[in-house]
Order: C-alpha cells, then sequence, then structure tokens
C-alpha cells in the first residue's frame, strides 16, 4: 500500500475486541503508505479502552499517524455535506462526516467498515474483510 489511509474507529476497536493488536496489524497493513487520524477517531477508540497500558499503546500509536486537525474549514465543509446530505434525504452520523472530511482535506482513502461511507463517491474506500485475513 502506498496510499495514505484514514483508518475509521471501528477498525480499531473491531481488532481489539477480538485480541487482535491493531498497531501491528494496521503498521504490516500499511507498508511503505501512511496511515492518518483525526481527533474524532482517536476519541471513540481511546474512550473505551479499559486498560490504561492498552490505551497508552493505542494514544502512542496516534501520536505518529498523520493527524488531520479539525479547524474551522474542516467544521465548515462537514456542515455543508451534512446539510447537502440531509436534502437528498440522507442522514449519516456527524461523526461519520466529520471523519470523511478530514480524509478529503488529505486526499486520504479511509478504511472503514462502516457502510456510512459509501454514500461518499469521491472517496475511496477499503473494507477491512477484503484487506486482513483476521477479519
Amino acid at each position: 500500500m502506498s496510499a495514505t489511509v484514514l483508518v475509521d474507529s471501528n477498525v480499531f476497536i473491531s481488532f481489539l475486541r477480538r485480541g487482535l493488536d491493531p498497531v501491528k496489524l494496521l503498521g504490516d497493513w500499511i507498508g511503505s503508505g501512511d496511515l492518518a487520524t483525526c481527533g474524532m477517531v482517536r476519541m471513540e477508540v481511546e474512550r473505551g479502552l479499559k486498560i490504561d497500558r492498552i490505551r497508552r499503546r493505542i494514544g502512542n500509536f496516534f501520536d505518529v499517524l498523520i493527524n488531520v486537525p479539525t479547524t474551522n474549514k474542516i467544521w465548515e465543509q462537514a456542515t455543508e455535506t451534512a446539510w447537502k446530505l440531509g436534502r437528498s434525504g440522507i442522514t449519516l452520523p456527524a461523526q461519520d462526516i466529520l471523519i470523511a472530511t478530514c480524509a478529503r482535506e488529505i486526499g486520504a482513502a479511509v478504511l472503514s467498515d462502516d457502510k456510512h461511507f459509501d454514500e461518499f463517491s469521491d472517496l475511496q474506500i477499503f473494507k477491512p474483510a477484503e484487506e486482513f485475513e483476521e477479519w
């Protein structure tokens, strides 16, 4: 993989629930590419971790990923996207719209098992079931 990929929280959470190490799996998978994150993904993942040692490990991993800051520009674009989708009769969770907007900002693909991302035709979506044997 040589692209930049923003990893959705459901990928981290699924690996962790199965007792798998997302740091190793994602690091091996991305190869010479880059992994990205944003504050929303980090919060969704870390808030559910019960063991501090694991939270620190995942937090340290987030620290070395490309971080897309949620600037006013990002919020304005996410709001515009939510409004346009709503006018088309599509209501998506705000956090997914924000994550998609962050990926767009840096020209990244998204790795997610969440069907909501299929609504973003301009994003390349990688499905974990197709990318990981462990899925």
